[in-house]
């Protein structure tokens, strides 16, 4: 570990990359490039945008890039660093993300990297200041991967204002914006009036070899043993947003016709209500919440039918996961995501927000389908890791480089 003149404290890594999704690589090879990316994002470390820092993160040390990853305390993804051969980790030495702007404006001002990637929306305003004020020539690109406008739904009249005015004046500072689906782009542009142009839709990396390593993993749970009734999955916590609810009803209304299952994957606060309604429909016995796993692909290569019912996503991470394990699913045509994943209806069915019967009829239909593995392929192929990760190099600028290191490229 060692420590900068302005508090922050970098720790480089030392053994080869072993984490899931990345090439073993000798820790003697060279980098393919002296440009250093930085990456900052002050999440949770269990979120979604820390998923996809992480594998982008991994990737790319497979294939000999330097990242930096800044933080500030107890905010921002889990890696381990040992796994890594070009990544160091940088504490700006802040608490809060509203307090790390002068440090930010130091870091930059020294390392001067070639490109800075930014995650949600204080920390992309913060970047866009300090690039300013440090005076340098690094290329900023700030994400957002949720649906602004249902995002800020809940937020009062005058904070929603000065987000929408901050967005639509401060972002175009930064070199791009980079969203994780179409209808995300679509919903900033008509929301905040950000132009088109300045905004990018770059496919998260969400599907790793380890995903199929996981999936081929046992799972002891026996209601998905090979002599036992059709389950319907569902992932995710229980919450509002994802309103399984409607999920419960319509598989509900499928036992009236046949013999299944569900099981919801997830924590949250709505378990009790859920197991209530169950009761009160009369399938209590046929459906379990058993909390979290740690390897909800080895449901998903199992369920016959995977259901996303939410009210609105970014991009349905999950989703995206059930397909990559073969199964198809049925989702509802909520803001924002699934309508690019399912549209062609060739892998899986969309059903409005609530339709608790057509999402039954859904559910019945894929009971007795299987999509052709080759449409799930078509569907899947953005959200690859290594066709990700190209497509984030590319748009931070890096353009010789992706070019480099696309899949179908073997030498630089």
């Amino acid at each position: 570990m060692t420590r900068t003149d302005n508090g922050a404290s970098i720790r480089p890594s030392s053994k080869p990359p072993t984490a899931p999704g990345t090439r073993v690589l000798d820790p003697s090879r060279p980098l393919i490039t002296s440009h250093r990316l930085a990456i900052f994002a002050a999440t949770s470390g269990h979120s979604g945008v820390d998923r996809v820092i992480r594998n982008l993160t991994f990737q790319l040390d497979a294939w000999g890039i330097g990242v930096d990853l800044l933080r500030i305390r107890n905010h921002g993804p889990e890696l381990d660093m040992d796994a890594l051969v070009h990544a160091r980790r940088i504490d700006l030495g802040a608490d809060h993300v509203n307090t790390a702007l002068p440090a930010l404006v130091r870091w930059l001002r020294r390392e001067r990297p070639a490109a800075l990637l930014t995650d949600k929306d204080r920390v992309n305003r913060i970047a866009i200041v300090a690039r300013h004020l440090a005076a340098v020539d690094t290329r900023l690109c700030v994400r957002l991967g949720t649906t602004v406008s249902v995002n800020l739904s809940d937020r009062g009249g005058v904070e929603r204002l000065l987000q929408r005015w901050s967005i639509r004046h401060l972002y175009p500072h930064a070199d791009g914006v980079i969203v994780p689906s179409q209808g995300v782009a679509d919903d900033l542009t008509h929301y905040t009036g950000l132009p088109h142009d300045q905004i990018h839709v770059v496919r998260s990396p969400i599907v790793t070899p380890q995903l199929d390593v996981l999936a081929a993993a046992p799972c002891d749970h026996p209601w998905l043993a090979s002599d036992q009734p059709p389950v319907i999955l569902g992932v995710g916590e229980l919450s509002y947003r994802k309103d399984f609810a409607t999920l419960v009803r319509a598989v509900a209304r499928v036992r009236r016709k046949r013999e299944c299952r569900l099981i919801i994957l997830g924590r949250g606060r709505r378990q009790a209500e859920l197991q209530a309604l169950a009761e009160q429909l009369g399938i209590g016995s046929d459906m379990h919440l058993p909390g979290f796993t740690p390897n909800p692909y080895s449901f998903m290569s199992r369920a016959a039918v995977f259901v996303l019912s939410s009210r609105w996503e970014g991009m349905p991470v999950a989703l995206v996961e059930a397909l990559a394990c073969g199964t198809p699913a049925v989702a509802t045509d909520c803001p924002s995501g699934p309508a690019e994943l399912l549209g062609d209806g060739d892998c899986g069915s969309l059903v409005s927000i609530g339709d608790e019967a057509a999402m039954a009829t859904k559910i019945d239909h894929w009971l007795e389908c299987r999509p052709q593995p080759a449409l799930i392929e078509q569907a899947i192929a953005p959200y690859r890791i290594e066709a990700s990760a190209a497509a984030f190099l590319a748009r931070l600028g890096f353009d010789n480089v992706a070019t480099c290191v696309t899949p179908t490229t073997t030498t630089c």
